[in-house]
Order: C-alpha cells, then sequence, then structure tokens
C-alpha cells in the first residue's frame, strides 16, 4: 500500500483528489495539510510514502515545505502540482529536492501512475510542462555548470536516461532490459556523474535541455 500525504489549500481540491484516490486499491490517503505550516508540522511524523504538494498555499508556500523539511532530512518522494504559470517556481521546487511535477489538469490514471512511480523512486516530469520549463532555462539556470557533457554516455546509458524521461523506476527499467536492478542503480549514478548532477530530475531536465535525448 502507497501512503500518500496531501498539500492543498483549497478544500474543494484538496476533497476531490482524495476522494478520487480513494477508488485507487493500492494508494492509501494518510493525511492532509490546508498550509505550509501544517504540512511542515504533520509530515515527519507520518512519514508517507509520497507527497502531493501545492505550490501556492498562504503561510508558509510549497517551496518553503520543501526546504524546511529537507533541512531536516524529512522530505518524502514529493510531487508538484502545478498551473501552467507556476514554471519560474518549478524550477526553484527541483532544486529544493520535488521528484517531479504534474498539471492539475491530469487524469486520475496520470495521477495515479505518477504516485507509483514516485514510490518505487522514478522521477515524473509531464511532457507539457518540461516544454515549458526548458524554454526558460537560459533566464532561470538549474545551476548546470556546463551544458557540455564531459564523458559520452554508453549507448545503454542512453537508453536508460531515455525511460528515466518517460518516469520509469528502477524496478521497471531492469525488467524492460532484463538487467538486475543493482545494474541499473549503477547505470543511474554513472550519469548523474557523468552529467554533474546530483539527481534523477536535474539529469533529465540536463539532458533535454542539451539534447542528449529529445
Amino acid at each position: 500500500m502507497i501512503r500518500a500525504f496531501l498539500v492543498e489549500d483549497q478544500a474543494l481540491v484538496r476533497q476531490g483528489i482524495r476522494s478520487l484516490l480513494d477508488l485507487v486499491d493500492d494508494i492509501e490517503v494518510v493525511g492532509e495539510a490546508a498550509d505550509g505550516e501544517e504540512a511542515v508540522a504533520r509530515i515527519p511524523g507520518v512519514a508517507p510514502d509520497v507527497v502531493l504538494l501545492d505550490l501556492r498555499m498562504p503561510r508558509l508556500d510549497g517551496l518553503g515545505v520543501l526546504r524546511q523539511l529537507k533541512e531536516i532530512s524529512r522530505l518524502p518522494p514529493t510531487l508538484i502540482l502545478t498551473t501552467f504559470d507556476d514554471d519560474s517556481s518549478l524550477l526553484d521546487g527541483i532544486r529544493a529536492g520535488a521528484r517531479g511535477f504534474l498539471l492539475k489538469d491530469v487524469s486520475l490514471e496520470q495521477l495515479v501512475s505518477a504516485i507509483r512511480t514516485l514510490a518505487s523512486g522514478g522521477t515524473m516530469i509531464q511532457p507539457a510542462v518540461t516544454d515549458r520549463i526548458l524554454k526558460g532555462l537560459e533566464g532561470a539556470s538549474l545551476e548546470f555548470a556546463s551544458l557540455d557533457v564531459p564523458d559520452p554516455l554508453t549507448e545503454r546509458e542512453t537508453e536508460v536516461l531515455r525511460l528515466m524521461a518517460g518516469g520509469y523506476s528502477n524496478r521497471e527499467i531492469a525488467r524492460t532490459f532484463q538487467l538486475a536492478e543493482g545494474t541499473v542503480k549503477n547505470h543511474i549514478s554513472s550519469i548523474l556523474s557523468k552529467l554533474g548532477v546530483r539527481d534523477r530530475t536535474r539529469a533529465v531536465l540536463k539532458a533535454v535541455a542539451s539534447g542528449l535525448i529529445r
């Protein structure tokens, strides 16, 4: 069972998401917060598998939640639920430790898929959002030292990177290539090292920005 925590200031939206997730057999909503301060206070004690996080909230916004939980090493895999006008905040969210982002108008099937992906160690970056963010990379750097790759990726590393961009978890990538999950983890560590980034989300964005994958 995947334990999810909702952070959303609009009660109707929050209740709607919870009602939909209650229909899913392998996901349980274990807590809610109506603002950032409540989220920071409750999430460490609940220790959910995945957090669904709104960015714009009173008292403490989503970025503040990410930063404060990361500072105390209690940040679960977090999926930002966003609108189309939050591009710059999304970049800050990635810097602060978010593992993915989806538009709020996604289907239940897409949301459930994203929750499962994060819970299994993957990253979820919705293409419709990524395209908009990449257009703003020059003006809002993700702190890439360079868009050049120090060492070329192997063919298998490039294949793994493409699946990472699709939101596949380590287990799913291992199944696809009939590899041990530990081997996939080694490939990903090598990819992060070669790209000069510290997490999967930055790896995918840098790979797209530098033309390694499309």
